[in-house]
């Protein structure tokens, strides 16, 4: 039997095109009143592994947010946009015949380890109280400051170009759309996140997570 206000964590797997507030939302209609938090956002084009917490356990997620997070994801070469995934049209478009399988895996290997990264500017970090992705689509956002992160291991699965399929495993912090947007710089392209599935945060899994509407239904038959 769920305890949701002396606190649950809840693991949820997050559909395309939901925003992070919407699984907040779809899960606090489920948890009778008790207060409901998340470790961290993914973008509405991202699936994948959410970590909830309800009632007393939302005191643990300033910890959770500390933890490192997997991903697998694809990228496309030869193109950019302002927001570096798929949300907004391309904005530029760039020669990607120079580029083989050994380029690829040798910016992998660069792309590895503590680096300076700095976030598009298409994001929920908070510029003078307000969010930047406000400025952004008003065409007013300045570049915003590097912030240091750590990529632990970066793996490429599978190149068919111009996409390329990867896995990584990182610090929070880290921007999968940067991470995308530089590896196409160092191969002296263009190129933007297509897919993203967070895999992992900490010890939990996404393997042991459940969407949204499967949620409800295991909540409703305890």
């Amino acid at each position: 039997m769920f305890q949701f206000d002396s606190g649950e964590i809840l693991l949820v797997d997050k559909p395309r095109g939901w925003s992070s507030f919407d699984v907040v939302r779809s899960v606090k209609r489920l948890v009778g009143g008790a207060k409901v938090g998340h470790a961290g956002t993914l973008d509405p084009l991202a699936t994948g592994l959410m970590l909830l917490c309800t009632g007393n356990w939302t005191r643990h997620l300033g910890q959770m947010g500390d933890y490192d997070k997997r991903y697998s994801g694809t990228l496309r070469l030869g193109l950019t946009t302002p927001c570096y995934d798929l949300e907004l049209p391309s904005d530029a478009h760039y020669p990607i015949e120079h580029i083989c399988l050994e380029d690829v895996q040798v910016t992998a290997r660069q792309l590895t380890g503590a680096q300076m990264q700095i976030p598009p500017v298409f994001s929920a970090i908070k510029v003078d109280g307000k969010r930047s992705y406000k400025a952004a689509r008003k065409g007013t956002a300045d570049a915003l400051p590097p912030r240091a992160i750590e990529i632990y291991d970066l793996r490429v699965v599978a190149v068919d170009l111009p996409d390329v399929h990867f896995e990584v495993h990182c610090s929070k912090g880290t921007y999968i759309r940067s991470l995308a947007h530089d590896w196409g710089r160092l191969l002296y392209s263009g190129a933007v996140l297509t897919s993203l599935r967070r895999t992992g945060i900490g010890a939990y899994r996404v393997d042991h997570a459940m969407e949204p509407k499967s949620l409800k239904e295991f909540i409703e038959s305890t």
